[in-house]
């Protein structure tokens, strides 16, 4: 009797261990182990079901589908999304700010602004940075959202043509469709930002992008171009059926959108 118990906690506590790891491989291991070991609970629990026992393990998959319909499905967003000056977060919210801020700095960015947007309880702070050298653009992106907030760090070149190369260390898979223009060079979490903008450097040379074909950008170019970037993802996301107008004319996360979300989430789970 206590055998199963004893195999199930084993696994399970060997499955946290490995998700603990910054490593691909332990991070997957550690997902299926979690897979197993909820697969062998209901097994047991059912005196040897092999199907509930996959159907328990498959439950995970659309665990998500309570978040997607109980807030998502709720959540507006304004058509459009105009950057204003933003004072910091607090050291407590984000407590390693300044330490990534002298980071990018030492790489030979200027901090250029801080700017942001909030809507009802959805909230974002963008420090931003430029490096005339090579006309890059770097930002540390923080997200917030009920009890929910992340960070993540951007680097961008505007080609003249109007494609933008990206690389960025985005946690998890992207809520919208990306504009057509987007390039994405993406890494993992865990990236110091010297790891970024030497991946960033490679991805521009693995393209043959060069440094005259990027556009040069002063301070109220880089605020006005991320509002375009914003404005035109809000667009392609309701061309594309991902997001619909409401009457109030903000816009919502249409049935597709939503199935979508589901999607990235599962792709997640591969990735991790």
């Amino acid at each position: 009797m206590l055998f199963p118990l004893f195999l199930i906690a084993g696994v399970a506590v060997l499955s946290v261990a490995l998700r603990s790891f910054q490593s691909s491989f332990s991070q997957k291991a550690g997902a299926v182990g979690i897979l197993t070991a909820s697969y062998l609970a209901i097994y047991f629990i059912t005196g040897g079901s092999y199907i509930l026992g996959a159907i328990g393990a498959a439950s995970w998959f659309f665990l998500p589908w309570v978040e997607i319909l109980t807030r998502i499905r709720t959540l507006r967003l304004p058509k459009e999304k105009q950057l204003r000056p933003k004072n910091p977060p607090s050291p407590e919210l984000f407590p390693n700010l300044n330490e990534i801020t002298r980071e990018i700095e030492n790489e030979g960015f200027v901090h250029v602004n801080d700017a942001g947007w909030d809507w009802e309880d959805y909230r974002q702070f963008f420090r931003l940075f430029y490096k005339d050298e090579d006309r890059s653009q770097a930002t540390i992106c923080l997200n917030e959202q009920h009890d929910l907030s992340f960070y993540y760090l951007r680097i961008s070149s505007r080609a003249k043509g109007g494609t933008i190369w990206t690389t960025w260390n985005y946690p998890l898979s992207y809520g919208l469709k990306l504009t057509p223009q987007f390039r994405i060079n993406r890494q993992r979490p865990d990236q110091s930002f010297w790891q970024l903008y030497q991946s960033h450097r490679e991805f521009l040379r693995r393209n043959s992008v060069d440094t005259g074909t990027i556009d040069p950008l002063d301070e109220a170019r880089i605020q006005t171009e991320m509002e375009n970037d914003l404005r035109d993802q809000i667009a392609h996301n309701i061309k594309k059926g991902v997001l619909k107008q409401t009457p109030a004319g903000d816009v919502k996360y249409s049935w597709r959108g939503m199935l979508y979300l589901w999607c990235q989430f599962l792709l997640d789970l591969v990735r991790l």
